[in-house]
């Protein structure tokens, strides 16, 4: 197992060219945000949007639509329920994010099945909270397409069927392998298993303790990806950053709170970009 450090950045976040634009950085659909769970899908379109993704839909339900305009204008809304939109919204995006605030009731599931069943092979999709859930209680076909789960501990046991205390490399790495996937497993030391090997977060802090911590994870780890060539390096650097700015953060303040992470985001990203 290999571990995180600052290089990640440099090696993954680039400068921008001067003949770019928005397309040049990828369209993120983002999946979630029931009636009682809206902020967590907020805070994951946030993510995105200022990890520098360059189109960001968001389709959650309507009650949602003021809060998502009034807290960022700059993502695109859909409705949840609309699931003939949902699906062209789907195919035209390079990158998925679903889950977050999504509920495990009949409608997220129903939004959870329309999701995978247009997904194609070359596309992305971040796959987290109640979405992971979903597809363990359902045993769910997974789509063809590159996947990235976003667990924490418990909704890894459930995925996995590894409990908690045995949730070691050598126990997981099957199970990751059965998934196709990247999986990131949430934890006090994150640890991220890739298709080039396992990665472990040296940072975090427990004043990142707090609602919506994964939710803004989750975002950011679509914004990385559909930016940035490498999508391995992408999440790694993701997941670095995340910690990385709550640390900082934490030197001043008991606790940090998602939307702290995201606003410093831009200007982290500036700080470590590699000049080319």
């Amino acid at each position: 197992m290999e571990t995180l450090s600052q290089s990640i950045l440099t090696q993954t976040i680039r400068q921008r060219p001067a003949d770019s634009y928005k397309g040049t950085y990828g369209r993120v659909t983002l999946i979630g945000g029931n009636r009682n769970f809206g902020g967590a899908i907020l805070m994951a379109s946030a993510a995105a949007v200022y990890a520098g993704a360059g189109l960001v839909t968001t389709i959650t339900d309507a009650s949602n639509q003021t809060s998502l305009h009034a807290r960022l204008p700059e993502a695109m809304f859909a409705d949840l329920t609309n699931h003939e939109q949902m699906k062209a919204l789907i195919r035209s995006a390079d990158v998925v994010v679903i889950g977050p605030g999504l509920g495990t009731d009949e409608a997220g599931l129903m939004a959870l099945n329309t999701t995978f069943s247009v997904l194609q092979p070359e596309q992305i999709v971040v796959i987290d909270g109640s979405a992971i859930t979903l597809i363990a209680q359902h045993h769910l076909t997974l789509p063809q397409a590159h996947l990235i789960f976003t667990p924490h501990q418990m909704e890894w046991q459930r995925l996995s069927g590894i409990p908690i205390a045995e949730q070691t490399v050598t126990r997981n790495q099957p199970a990751v392998q059965r998934l196709n996937a990247t999986v990131i497993v949430k934890s006090h030391r994150t640890q991220i298993y890739t298709p080039t090997g396992v990665y472990e977060n040296p940072l975090g802090t427990p004043a990142q303790a707090t609602g919506g911590m994964g939710d803004t994870l989750a975002g950011m780890v679509g914004g990385f990806v559909a930016q940035f060539a490498n999508p391995t390096d992408a999440v790694l650097a993701a997941v670095y950053s995340h910690s990385a700015i709550a640390e900082e953060l934490a030197e001043n303040q008991y606790v940090v709170l998602p939307h702290q992470i995201i606003d410093a985001l831009p200007q982290f990203m500036k700080a470590h970009e590699a000049l080319v």
